[in-house]
């Protein structure tokens, strides 16, 4: 080497990464298979799942809804419309894309080194051209691609559970506004009733049979009814305003079709909820994440081949490289270690969330068996027979045996019993929703 010389060395990354720019390394084994995509209420929304090529984004719906709707109507509605499906549903696509990102080799690099620019003249110049390719012989693109399989997995569930807690806030939405309504039919029904008893009382007092305080009860309790009223008639548009903002559009309260069905017969494992399902693929996860660090501490040497040319003579050689890093003072010993402090982080997760997901399924087949019961027997007994009292006391009344005072209090006692029904059937069809959500797949 002359005195003078003075190397020049440029680097140039390929932009380009195809499989013909492949590792040299031993054989790449399968991938790890990830557990069966979540099966959804929509899946035209979700879209086929495990999929790793470019898709169409999943764009909302829009436009009016329905003129009449069921409850599943609602529900499927709802999840073609809601902004945090359009968000999850992004998520998903932006792990699918991470995982064909996993897959692609390292890209080789082109080397142009040039010596003795100064102090020699052009003659001495020597000029290399090699092309230089990492050796994946530790696994990191194996394991890199494992992790961004259990991630995709992971955020599958996450997109099924933002699915089944829509449909689950739907069906209770709809159940509120479905009651709303039987809350004004019953507070109108009410009014109309007080206001035909305060006309007949007014006559009675007017004729002498009634003394005037019974007129002042039946203009009192025509008062009670119009608030009542009126009071039912802004619940009944609340109810419907919270049920158009999961539809994403306003729902008249005519167009709410009531089709409940209580079909929730079959044991629900807690093991296969997707809170438990999801926890566990957290843990996959997190596996795969120990698996990454470790390859990522494992040596990857890189070999190169190029061709020199010397100026001076016009000779051509032909070169090759070998490097290697030596591991003499990062051996990725702290992120393993916090990886497996995440694998244990996860399986205590799992076990929370299994313990939590038998809690909730309990709770709600306790609380759906006891709404159950109490409209069973409103539904028998007490409705029924507090119509036929009222009826009975109406006849009594009308002929003068019954006083206005018994007429009222049944009339209260078939409002109030009525009103414990409406009650009864929203509880049970929560309880319902809840549990449906617990055995969402």
């Amino acid at each position: 080497m002359r005195s003078g010389r003075v190397a020049f060395c440029a680097t140039i990354f390929l932009i380009a990464a195809t499989p013909a720019f492949g590792q040299v390394g031993g054989p790449v084994t399968a991938p790890v298979a990830r557990p069966a995509p979540p099966q959804t209420p929509a899946a035209s929304v979700v879209g086929p799942p495990g999929a790793i090529g470019p898709r169409a984004p999943f764009v909302a719906r829009t436009g009016p809804l329905p003129a009449r709707l069921t409850v599943e109507a609602a529900v499927a509605e709802a999840a073609a419309r809601a902004p945090a499906i359009v968000a999850a549903q992004a998520e998903v696509d932006a792990a699918r894309a991470r995982l064909g990102q996993a897959r692609v080799r390292p890209n080789p690099e082109l080397n142009v080194e040039v010596e003795n620019l100064a102090g020699g003249g052009a003659e001495g110049i020597e000029t290399t051209v090699s092309l230089n390719q990492r050796l994946d012989l530790g696994g990191r693109r194996r394991a890199r691609v494992s992790a961004a399989e259990a991630a995709l997995s992971a955020q599958e569930l996450r997109l099924s559970i933002a699915l089944a807690d829509l449909a689950r806030d739907v069906r209770t939405s709809f159940a509120t506004a479905l009651a709303a309504n039987a809350r004004l039919d019953l507070a109108q029904a009410n009014q109309q009733r007080a206001a035909e008893l305060a006309r007949i009382s007014e006559e009675l007092v007017a004729a002498g049979r009634e003394p005037p305080l019974r007129a002042l009860r039946a203009r009192t309790a025509l008062a009670q009814s119009e608030a009542a009223l009126r009071a039912a008639e802004a619940e009944q548009l609340a109810a419907r305003q919270s049920l158009g903002v999961l539809l994403g559009g306003p729902v008249e309260s005519t167009s709410l079709i009531d089709s409940e069905a209580l079909s929730i017969t079959a044991a629900v494992d807690p093991a296969e909820t997707l809170e438990v399902r999801l926890a566990e693929a957290e843990r996959v996860a997190a596996e795969a994440g120990v698996a990454q660090e470790r390859a990522a501490a494992r040596l990857d040497p890189s070999v190169g081949v190029g061709v020199r040319h010397i100026a001076e003579t016009g000779d051509k050689a032909l070169v090759a490289g070998f490097s290697v890093p030596l591991p003499l003072f990062d051996r990725n010993r702290g992120n393993i270690a916090a990886a497996r402090a995440g694998v244990r982080a996860a399986e205590a997760r799992r076990e929370a969330a299994l313990a939590q997901a038998a809690a909730t399924i309990a709770n709600a087949r306790t609380a759906l068996a006891a709404a159950d019961a109490r409209v069973r027997a409103l539904e028998t007994a007490a409705v029924p027979e507090a119509r036929e009292a009222l009826r009975l006391t109406e006849l009594s009344y009308q002929a003068g045996r019954s006083s206005l005072l018994e007429l009222l209090d049944a009339q209260e006692a078939f409002a109030t019993v009525q009103s414990e029904l409406i009650e009864a059937r929203l509880a049970r069809a929560t309880a319902a929703a809840t549990l449906t959500r617990s055995a969402a797949q």
